[in-house]
Formats: structure tokens, C-alpha cells, sequence
């Protein structure tokens, strides 16, 4: 890498000859498909956003400007740029760098970031902090048009540009977020990109007359007029930012150009660039949702389309069972159909699905909403993207008891997409909405059947289910809120879905050094069945809870204070959780050995209480 190898920090990327930026370009574009074939991640948003990253690090200085990349899937190259290339073997790995920002890893990351929406009004505040502190810094945010179809954005959008302050927002338009875009500002967005270009002109407009303080305001006064009475609104300047664009963002000295210019305005800018997800890499381009994200291949032969059977598949299954019986079953998702199993019910009743775009909130009250008028809604969404309607859950759901079905994917541990993305906290918030009932299948095939019980509720339901395939238990123990797996008589190990093959391998590990370990899985979170694990304690005077879930609303510190209350305490307990909830990057087997939640690690913990 001729060029790439001279480059170690924004300072190397300014210091260029501009003739050489676009074989830096190509350059990167080659490095990030051979590291991410390797190592796995985010490939397609990355390869589409080199030319932008390139020119961000040419008009600013991430060690001290704050470039704020919204969900932050699409900063490789950024991070290449800055001195981290070496460390991209170790990519998403337990140890490794991140696949997203962390300002712990080098001060160019301006805030860590995993979740759409967020980084306009985080920048915003940035700035706000500048100017209040008298410090001397740009501010810019780069947000993807999938991002636009957060609430968040908008009040973002609405506050910066009433604010004044200097800040360039740059939508990254490469009409995708992970799947093809959907809803009003996707067609919004379709009208811009066929205006034609004119930022060179309006440069030289701004040179030419800008000299002559007096025309300039005129000139200046009857463009806007003619502007406001004959083309049609633009959101954005309405908003109260000088919008720019649309341009190429695959043409890096105009990109460059641009970006100086919207930076130089002193003023909220919108600078609206357009890309092409997965550029560079012919596949990549062609379906640009199957290289979001990927698992290491060969770039020779591009990724893998098969499926292996996964909890997202047997959910998406048994919903169109129901959906066959049932009419009034409607899906929901937020951006997230293929990732949450609902294709096949997206092709089969298409007037029946409703893909709401990023809006995890909207999705939970328009569903809440569905539900009073007779329907059945089930909004499937990844645990920790639900957290953004936690509000919603409790005032439009919970409080008027609505029958909602939500379809919790991705909970407990994910991997390696890392703290933003891990399902720490669903047992703690669902369990905390009024009358919610929370299930937990540990198989495939109760997924299906807790999917049912989840209809036969007079009132919302969960069913929580982590990311991949099933285990070694392959049972549907559905018909009962919890039971008793494998009796014993030394400890009591207590767990629920994914974890219990955990808890049973660690059993045998147990019994192998002469203890007796009594294994009892819940499938009822929301209520469990204090009469059946007092009886179990009782016996065994010893009790270990295993989950993958935050410390904080576990179900571990619950069944010991009932415990207690019940004047059944053990005489040795561990709760085995998630802690904090901030869990890193990394494997998943990797992670619950690290946690001491593999069957080794439940094993030495049942081993130390029974000494």
C-alpha cells in the first residue's frame, strides 16, 4: 500500500499532494475488504463512506475537531486513518479494537456510538459546550439517510438549526440503512439527489460578488425571493441550516472542496452527500444488505447466502403459523425485517406488515394503537434497540394493558458488535412494565409454543431469545412457568433460555466431582415460581442463578429476597449475571467464559458454595 502505509494520523492524510487522494482511496477500499474477509463486520457501509472519510480527515483534526459518526458501523476507515491499521487483525475480537467509536482506543473517536439517531444532537451539545467554554474546535456529524427516520434526529435537526452555532451535518444519502430505505424522507431524499449540482457556482458566486458588501445583499435578497416563491420547500433550510447539495461523494476533491466550504460558513450546515453502500466491491454493490454485516469469506468468492437455523427463523415461522389462523395477526418491525425473521411474512401478507423505519418508539405505540382498534400487532426488534421505546411501553402499552406481542431477538449476549449492541438490560425493563408477561424459550421449539401462550395473555407479552442457534436442549417445556430439569440434592442451579445448557453441562461437571446439582428453568420471567424453587432450596440449602442479563433487575437478587421473606434462605447463594451490563466486544463463547457463565465457570461457582 504505497500511499496507505505513509499515513498514521489525520495530520499524514492533510499533508498529502491532493493527486494522490484517490489512490489513498482505492488503497483503503482494498484494505478494509481483505481485513474485514478476515476478521468479519461491517463491510458495505464502510467501502461507501472512504471518499467522505478522506475528506473529513482532510478538513479536520479528529484529535481535537469532534467528528461524530452516527451508529459508527462506518468508521473502519477512520480508524485505519488514525494510527489504529495494525490493530485491525484483532477487529471485533475479545481484546480487539471496536467496530464502532471508542474514545478509549484514540482520542479521534469523539463518543462511543452503536445506536441510529443520536449523533446530531450529541454534536449539538458539543458545540454548545465550545462556545460556552471559549474553546476553539469544528464540530461535524455524519449521519446516514437510514438515521433520518429517528424521532431523535429530528429533534436534533430542529434545535441545531435554531441554534446558530457552527456545526456541519453531513447526510450520508446512500438510500439504505441496512435494508432499502423506507418511508416520507426516503422520498424526500429520491427528489434531492436529481437536483443538479451547483455548489461550484454558488463558490464562485460568493468570490465574485461577495467583495461588494452592498450587492451581495441585494442579489442575496431577491435570490431567496425568487427561491421561496417558485421552487419547493427544503426541510432542512426550513430548519434553519444552509443546505449543500446534493453532491458525489465518490468525487473526493469535490467532496473535499464542499466540506471546507460548509465548515468555513460559521453557521448550522447541512451538507447532503450522495454514496453507494458497498463501493468498490462489485458484490457488495449489487446487495448491499447481505454485506452489512458479515462473518470472514473469501472476497474471491463473496459471503455465504445460506441460512443456518437461528431463534430469528423459528420466531419468524411460527408468527405466520398464527398469521395463517388469524387475520388480525399484524408484524412490525423498525428497519429490521430480515434480521428479525419477518421476510417470509413480509412476502406472504404484505398489507399486513409494517416496517416503520429506525423509530423503535413509534413502532411500540402505533402497535399499542393497532391493538385498542382489534388487531393483533407483534413488533419484533432487538432487545437492546428496544430500550429506545421503554417510555412507550409503559405509558401506550402497559398502562392500558393492550394485547402487544413483542418479539425480544439479540437478548442476552450478542458478541461481537459489543456494548451498544448487547442484550443486558430486557429482563430489567420488561419485567418493570405493568402486567407485561416475559417468556423465555431455550429451544426452537418453544418458541413457537410461548409465541402461543404469549397470544393466550389478556395483556402484553415478551418473548426474550438470544441471537443464533439453539444448544444441546431441544425440548418444549412451554406448558409450565418453570420445572425441575435434573434433580439433586447438594445445590440448586437456576437459569432460563439460552443459558440452560450451561447450567445442565455444568451439572454434569458437578457430578463428576461428587456434587448433586439440582437444575431448575424458568420460562415465566415476569412471575416465577417461588412455591417450586423454595422447595427445591429447602432441599438443597444451596442455590446459584445464571442469566444473561444486568445485575441491576435480574431475577437472581428477586428469588433470594422471596426467599428470605419466605424464611427459606440458603446457607450459601451466588447470583451469576451480567453485572454492570456493559459487556465488550468478542466471541460469544469467549464472553461467557470471561463472565464465569459457561459451564466451567457456573460449575466453580456451584464448587465454592458447596465447600
Amino acid at each position: 500500500m504505497e500511499i496507505l502505509d505513509q499515513i498514521h494520523s489525520s495530520a499524514d492524510v492533510k499533508a498529502l499532494p491532493r493527486e494522490q487522494l484517490p489512490l489513498l482511496c482505492d488503497e483503503l477500499r482494498e484494505e478494509l475488504l481483505q481485513l474485514v474477509a478476515q476478521t468479519g463486520g461491517h463491510l458495505a457501509s464502510n467501502l461507501g463512506a472512504v471518499e467522505l472519510t478522506v475528506a473529513l480527515h482532510r478538513v479536520y483534526d479528529s484529535s481535537r475537531d469532534r467528528i461524530v459518526f452516527d451508529v459508527g458501523h462506518q468508521c473502519y476507515a477512520h480508524k485505519i486513518l488514525t494510527g489504529r491499521r495494525e490493530q485491525f487483525a484483532s477487529l471485533r475480537q475479545l481484546g480487539g479494537i471496536s467496530g464502532f467509536p471508542k474514545p478509549c482506543e484514540a482520542p479521534d473517536d469523539a463518543c462511543i456510538s452503536g445506536h441510529a439517531s443520536a449523533a446530531i444532537s450529541c454534536a449539538l451539545g458539543m458545540a454548545r459546550a465550545r462556545t460556552l467554554r471559549g474553546e476553539d474546535y469544528a464540530v461535524c456529524a455524519v449521519v446516514g439517510d437510514g438515521a433520518m427516520t429517528g424521532g431523535l434526529a429530528y429533534e436534533g435537526l430542529a434545535d441545531c438549526g435554531a441554534s446558530g452555532e457552527p456545526i456541519v451535518v453531513v447526510l450520508n444519502d446512500n438510500a439504505m440503512s441496512i435494508a432499502e430505505n423506507v418511508g416520507g424522507l426516503a422520498r424526500l431524499l429520491s427528489h434531492l439527489r436529481v437536483k443538479p449540482g451547483y455548489i461550484a457556482l454558488k463558490q464562485a458566486y460568493h468570490r465574485g460578488i461577495g467583495r461588494y458588501e452592498s450587492v451581495y445583499r441585494v442579489l442575496h435578497r431577491v435570490k431567496e425571493w425568487i427561491k421561496d416563491r417558485f421552487l419547493p420547500d427544503n426541510m432542512f433550510e426550513d430548519m434553519g441550516f444552509y443546505y449543500l447539495g446534493p453532491i458525489d461523494g465518490h468525487d473526493i476533491r469535490t467532496v473535499t472542496r464542499t466540506l471546507r466550504y460548509a465548515r468555513e460558513m460559521g453557521r448550522p450546515v447541512l451538507l447532503h452527500v450522495l454514496t453507494v453502500k458497498g463501493k468498490g466491491y462489485a458484490p457488495a454493490e449489487a446487495d448491499p444488505a447481505a454485506y452489512h454485516g458479515v462473518g470472514p469469506f473469501d472476497p474471491a468468492v463473496g459471503v455465504s447466502k445460506e441460512k443456518k437455523p437461528d431463534f430469528s427463523a423459528a420466531f419468524g415461522a411460527a408468527l405466520e403459523a398464527l398469521a395463517q389462523e388469524n387475520s388480525a395477526v399484524t408484524a412490525v418491525t423498525a428497519a429490521m425485517a430480515d434480521g428479525t425473521g419477518l421476510s417470509g411474512f413480509a412476502a406472504r401478507w404484505p398489507e399486513r406488515f409494517f416496517d416503520v423505519g429506525i423509530a423503535e418508539g413509534h413502532a411500540v405505540t402505533m402497535a399499542a394503537g393497532m391493538a385498542k382498534q382489534g388487531l393483533r400487532p407483534v413488533l419484533a426488534v432487538y432487545s437492546s434497540f428496544l430500550q429506545r421505546g421503554f417510555d412507550q411501553l409503559i405509558e401506550d402499552v402497559g398502562l392500558d394493558h393492550l394485547p402487544v406481542v413483542f418479539g425480544v431477538d439479540r437478548a442476552g449476549i450478542v458478541g461481537a458488535d459489543g456494548e451498544t449492541h448487547q442484550g443486558a438490560f430486557d429482563v430489567g425493563y420488561l419485567t418493570a412494565v405493568p402486567g407485561m408477561a416475559v417468556f423465555a424459550p431455550s429451544s426452537f421449539a418453544e418458541v413457537g409454543s410461548m409465541l402461543r401462550a404469549a397470544f393466550a395473555q389478556d395483556g402484553p407479552a415478551a418473548l426474550r431469545y438470544p441471537r443464533g442457534g439453539e444448544g444441546a436442549f431441544r425440548e418444549d417445556t412451554a406448558a409450565r412457568d418453570a420445572l425441575i430439569l435434573r434433580e439433586g440434592s447438594d445445590i440448586t442451579l437456576v437459569s432460563y433460555g439460552i443459558l440452560i445448557n450451561e447450567a445442565l453441562a455444568a451439572a454434569l461437571v458437578l457430578e463428576d466431582k461428587g456434587i448433586s446439582a439440582e437444575v431448575v428453568k424458568l420460562n415465566r420471567l415476569d412471575a416465577p415460581d417461588f412455591a417450586l424453587l423454595c422447595a427445591s432450596v429447602a432441599k438443597t440449602g444451596r442455590i446459584l442463578t445464571a442469566e444473561d442479563c444486568a445485575a441491576t433487575g435480574c431475577l437472581g437478587t428477586r428469588i433470594l429476597a422471596e426467599l428470605a421473606r419466605q424464611g427459606s434462605a440458603p446457607k450459601a447463594a451466588e447470583t451469576r449475571n451480567l453485572g454492570s451490563g456493559i459487556v465488550p466486544h468478542g466471541s460469544v463463547s469467549a464472553l461467557l467464559a470471561q463472565l464465569g457463565l459457561d459451564a466451567a465457570g457456573i460449575a466453580a461457582g456451584a464448587e465454592a458454595l458447596c465447600r
